[in-house]
This record gives structure tokens, sequence and C-alpha cells, in this order.
């Protein structure tokens, strides 16, 4: 069987891995050289699919990721007062890992596998040569910037933040560091992502009208921010930062003639929660198993298979990027309309203990539970 990966991107070598496990051929088609991610960019991956990955993907080294057991949600009025706590006894919610790490691990992994090959994208004719190719049995698209992307998966339902997003690394002294934390201010959400005992990821969303109030929001203004709000940690230096912009974005169709849409092609949400890269790998869980079921069945792996991973995820995953968007905005609401109400609902909330396992279930497996 052989399979036509488009896009060299995070997810799309984490498919590949996975394809790769189950003695299935992968050619991959990129564009451009890919330049390995910076170190400032994380993922917080769930436990549910950390367990996934090591089990049926790649093992990833007990030293390239750092489990966290709590997070605690604050408003940047009362940073001492968390409104929300979240926590397992003795068990993870979920990890961290780099980009870089997760990146460089699955790119030498596939390279030592005959089974993989990455070819560049030199002609464009490729896009309509591809339409017609009767080689792969599959063909799935990763990239949401190329050609076939734009003629054939134009359809979506798009929610531009108006926000930017700022990442960094901050350095400091040893400290217990395993719980994650969020800082509802009044521009927008600041994270603090443990990453070892010595540094913790820092990402910081901000409306982009708050940016235009400033000169420019620099790394002055950045490290200014992030003194303020930060009650935990000895810093010792902070790294430089990088921006991204901030969209959600929803497929309406996952599949065109012999072609299936992927991964940030099909779904990309607020870094609110962390949640786009876990939204995918529960996508690969799924295809995952409608292969092996037609495996078990005998019988071919056809286009069949776009329709029926559509029909078992897409409104799973709607409805997942529709309650991470509602918890943004809620919050960002709150922070200027709400505050009296929320208190009390926060404070019980915070003391139902059924809240809080659904909470953490629904981080974990999303809407699969």
């Amino acid at each position: 069987m052989n399979v036509c990966l488009i896009g060299d991107g995070l997810i799309s070598l984490t498919l590949a891995k996975t394809l790769i496990n189950k003695k299935i051929k992968v050619f991959m088609y990129y564009e451009n050289n890919r330049k390995i991610p910076n170190d400032n960019r994380t993922i917080g991956i769930s436990s549910d699919n950390l367990d996934f990955i090591q089990k049926k993907i790649v093992k990833i080294n007990k030293n390239l990721i750092w489990e966290i057991n709590k997070i605690g949600i604050y408003n940047d009025q009362n940073t001492k007062e968390k409104i929300l706590n979240f926590k397992q006894s003795n068990k993870r919610l979920f990890s961290i890992i780099k980009n870089n790490d997760l990146y460089k691990l699955l790119i030498n992994s596939l390279k030592k596998n005959n089974k993989f090959k990455k070819i560049k994208i030199k002609n464009k004719s490729f896009y309509s040569k591809i339409l017609n190719n009767q080689k792969f049995d599959l063909v799935i698209n990763c990239d949401g910037n190329n050609e076939i992307s734009t003629r054939y998966f134009y359809q979506k339902i798009i929610k531009d933040y108006v926000s930017t997003a700022y990442a960094t690394i901050i350095n400091h002294n040893k400290i217990n560091n395993q719980e994650a934390i969020q800082i509802f201010t009044k521009h927008g959400p600041l994270a603090f992502l443990p990453i070892s005992m010595t540094q913790t990821s820092v990402v910081y969303s901000i409306k982009n009208k708050s940016i235009n109030n400033y000169l420019r929001f620099s790394q002055v203004e950045f490290e200014k921010l992030i003194l303020e709000n930060n009650k935990k940690y000895k810093i010792n230096s902070i790294n430089k930062f990088e921006t991204f912009k901030l969209k959600s974005k929803t497929l309406r169709k996952y599949y065109n003639k012999n072609i299936l849409a992927f991964g940030d092609m099909l779904h990309q949400i607020h870094p609110l929660s962390g949640q786009g890269f876990n939204m995918a790998l529960r996508d690969i869980k799924v295809f995952l198993n409608l292969l092996i079921d037609k495996e078990n069945l005998g019988l071919p792996v056809d286009h069949y298979i776009y329709q029926q991973f559509e029909n078992k995820t897409k409104h799973l995953n709607f409805m997942f990027s529709s309650a991470n968007d509602f918890i943004y905005e809620f919050f960002n609401y709150d922070n200027f309309y709400l505050k009296p109400f929320s208190k009390k609902l926060f404070n019980y909330l915070n003391n139902n203990k059924l809240f809080n396992k659904l909470a953490v279930q629904y981080a974990d497996k999303g809407l699969m539970i």
C-alpha cells in the first residue's frame, strides 16, 4: 500500500510514522526546505495521547518530556487566589515537550526506515497531476498553504481573534515545577508551562488593539508583563520572544476527489489550552482504527475511508473547537463584566469533584470519552 502525504510539518510527520509502523509505504512531498522549529515553542500533550504516541507511534525519551500534575487558573486582579484548580493525585494531567525535540525525533526515526521517502516539489504541475495519480492508494494533504488547499479546500469557518501570541522561555532557579499556571489578564491569557526544574515556557495572547496602544510590544514590555505576573520563579534570564497570529479554522468538508485534508488543514484552534495538536492525535487514532478494521475484515483501503473518517470525527472536532472558543470568550468577557457573578460560580465549580473529573477527562480525551 502506498500513501502520499503533502506537507512536512509536525502532524504530517506524526501521521507518516504511524502509517509506516503499519508497514505502509509513505511518500512525503513538500515545497520548501523546512527549518527545525525553534526552542521557544512547546506542545502540551494530554496523558491519553502521550500513551498513544509511546505505544503506537514513537518512543519519547523521558528526558524530553515534563509531566504536569496540576493546573491553576487565576485572574490578574488576584494572582494569589486560584479561581479554578485542576489536579489528580499521583497522576499526570498532561506533559510538555519542545516542538523541535519532537520534530527531530520523528524525522530521524523516519529517515532510518526504507518505507519512507521525502521528495521536494519542484514543479507546480505536481498538484494537478496528483489528482489523477494511480500510484497512491491514498493522498493526504497536511499543508494548508499549497495550491490544493486554496483550490479545493476553501470552504472554512474562520474566526480571527485579532490577537497575537508571544512565546518565550524563562530560565530560573531550580524549583519543584509541575504546576501549569494560566492567568487571564485584561488583554488576554498568560500561560506558564513548566518544561523542567529550571525552565518554563511562557505564552501570552494579546489583542492587537492593545498592542497598538504601545509604539510596539517590545521584548522589554513582554519581560515587564512576565515579572509583574510572576509570583513563583526566581528568574535569571528571559529568551527572546517569537510571535504568531491567532485564528481558529474549521474545514466544512474533509475530502475532495481523491484527497483527504488532515491536521491543521481540518482545524486550528486558539491555543488557550494547547489542544490543536491533541485534536490531530485523536484524528490519527481514529484513522488508524479505520485502517485496522479494514485489515481485519480483509477489505481494500480506498477513498471511501475518507467519508468514514469525516463521519467519525467532524462533529466531535467542531464541538471541541466551539467549547474551547466559548471558554476563551467567557474569560475575555468576564474580565470586563461578570466578575461578581463568576467568582461565586468558580467557587462552586472549584469544590465540585464531578466537574473537576469531567474537565480533566475533557482535556485528556476531548469528546471521545
